[in-house]
């Protein structure tokens, strides 16, 4: 079974270009699968559409949400995919699972003063809050991921043109520009206080932490949680990348600009951001319904 499971590493990271975290997920699904039939004294070899679904419903059973089960339902689906190539099975007892219809949340966004708030709190005193400046004025600039910020490199940054090549999902790379307000403390901390921190370490990394290491993603969501706290102002990293997308759009921005910026596949992903506050909502309705 160790063997089946790094092929199958190596298949959802080579021929369906899976991000190494959604890879491991895949495999955690799939371990915890296999585990649970062998204590039915079944596998995923033999496992029939019966006792794949009752496995299902005692997933969710388990109090897990709609958007959990529907990874869940996807991760299963792959690995079947997977036996099916791999000629170990002939049939696929994934095929009748229906995956849980989710309904979209709006996503949470910050107001411009609110984000102007949560930068303005970021102490600059020391490399480490110049370092914080530079990276959440980036994210909000580029509506990066945790992961993109964290792992920018020297070789896909151009400062002087003010753009990132960055490498998304599934490694599809895109090109995003960012603003002034970014390249400015991009060049602060690139000359003062990236080289305090570095310690004489050599790293590609464009972010370090007080190791000389470049930061991690938990790292980066520490340092954001420290200056949520400080400013008052809620939301997650996410949250930048959220509002980096609404704000775009409301400033005129066409959906699919949008979508490549964020590097979204399918556009209906970026459509969620087209939502209007109910503010506006009323705004519009007193400026253009004729009958006052």
């Amino acid at each position: 079974m160790d063997d089946l499971l790094e092929r199958y590493r190596a298949y959802l990271l080579t021929a369906r270009r899976r991000s190494p975290l959604t890879a491991e997920v895949y495999l955690r699904e799939a371990r915890g699968l296999a585990q649970r039939l062998s204590e039915r004294g079944s596998d995923i070899r033999t496992v029939t559409p019966r006792e794949l679904l009752e496995y299902l419903v005692e997933r969710r059973s388990s109090g897990l949400s709609s958007t959990t089960m529907a990874r869940v339902v996807s991760s299963v689906r792959s690995l079947f995919r997977f036996l099916r190539l791999e000629n170990l099975r002939v049939d696929d007892p994934s095929e009748l699972i229906e995956t849980p219809r989710l309904e979209r949340a709006l996503p949470d966004v910050l107001a411009l003063e609110e984000i102007d708030r949560l930068l303005a709190s970021i102490d600059v005193s020391d490399p480490g809050g110049v370092r914080d400046r530079a990276l959440f004025e980036l994210i909000y600039s580029c509506g990066l991921r945790i992961s993109e910020a964290a792992g920018l490199t020297f070789d896909s940054l151009f400062l002087k043109e003010r753009m990132l090549r960055v490498t998304g999902k599934r490694r599809k790379e895109r090109i995003v520009p960012f603003g002034e307000n970014a390249a400015r403390w991009l060049a602060l901390y690139l000359d003062t206080a990236r080289p305090a921190l570095a310690k004489g370490r050599r790293s590609d990394r464009v972010f370090l932490n007080h190791l000389g290491k470049g930061i991690s993603r938990k790292g980066v969501w520490k340092r954001f949680s420290q200056v949520r706290d400080l400013s008052g102002v809620g939301g997650k990293v996410h949250t930048l990348r959220h509002s980096f997308a609404t704000h775009l759009l409301a400033g005129g921005a066409d959906l699919r600009t949008v979508q490549e910026l964020l590097g979204h596949s399918d556009i209906a992903t970026t459509q969620i951001y087209t939502h209007v506050d109910p503010e506006a909502l009323g705004d519009y309705h007193r400026e253009y319904f004729p009958r006052r």
